[in-house]
């Protein structure tokens, strides 16, 4: 059976109900990852789980070591990659509350280290990017959603900002006019390095708040902790779920 890692994002800091086993500490080439991997079992099934800003939050999105977490998710036994992401929604049809499983990537962070093929290389390697998240993957999240009866959309452009500011109303105007759903800060480039892994990796993203300039309100964090409380429950029962199939 596939044994999948679980990344869990703003808000899932823990996984409430998984039975630890063991607290690995992995050394990789690329430094340490955010946090221990936790190996156990959740909805009986052996899963590997990793805090993707540490354990408090305490690491930003721009700081957190992508390729250290997805070097040692690897090293620690991963065969699939689901990722959780709290993000602003851009598209009337995702309020806050709603779930988006992307299909798609729009990558505007900058200066991140985003790739394992850098350095002293024998050739250059070019790894196809053209559908970031793998499709099986993708109709597990779906199905278990559905299952779930919890308002989604099937269908998501993520746009991925460099953070730790939200973004301005402009901002998130451009980002519409190139097609954005959701806008996040975590999705790049965990997902590309996932790739060039050779990890499915697929998002189940929880909108928490509206993006900027999409509502009259300021964003406030009061409201985004209210909203990832709220649905917490939904994002374990959907990974619980997936984990059962």
């Amino acid at each position: 059976m596939t044994v999948y890692a679980i990344i869990g994002g703003t808000g899932l800091t823990q996984l409430e109900g998984l039975h630890i086993e063991a607290e690995l500490q992995i050394d990789t080439p690329y430094g340490a990852p955010s946090a221990p991997v936790l190996r156990g079992s959740y909805a009986g099934r052996e899963v590997l789980f990793l805090a993707r800003h540490g354990h408090p939050h305490r690491i930003p999105p721009h700081q957190v070591n992508y390729r250290a977490n997805l070097w040692a998710l690897k090293q620690a036994g991963a065969e699939a990659i689901i990722a959780v992401n709290a993000v602003g929604g851009i598209h009337a049809q995702m309020p806050a509350g709603h779930f988006c499983v992307p299909d798609q990537i729009i990558d505007y962070s900058y200066g991140r280290e985003h790739t394992y093929f850098a350095g002293e290389l024998e050739h250059v390697t070019h790894v196809d990017f053209s559908y970031p998240y793998d499709e099986p993957l993708r109709a597990k999240l779906l199905a278990a959603l559905q299952a779930q009866g919890c308002s989604f959309s099937d269908f998501g452009v993520y746009g991925c900002t460099q953070g730790p500011r939200l973004e301005t109303a402009a901002e998130i105007v451009r980002m519409q006019r190139d097609g954005c759903d959701i806008v996040g800060m975590t999705g790049m480039p965990e997902a590309l390095l996932a790739r060039e892994l050779e990890l499915p990796y697929g998002c189940l993203a929880l909108v928490v708040n509206p993006a900027a300039g999409k509502s009259d309100e300021l964003i406030t964090m009061t409201e985004i902790e209210r909203v990832l409380a709220q649905g917490m429950d939904k994002v374990k029962a959907t990974l619980a779920q997936v984990l059962a199939g």
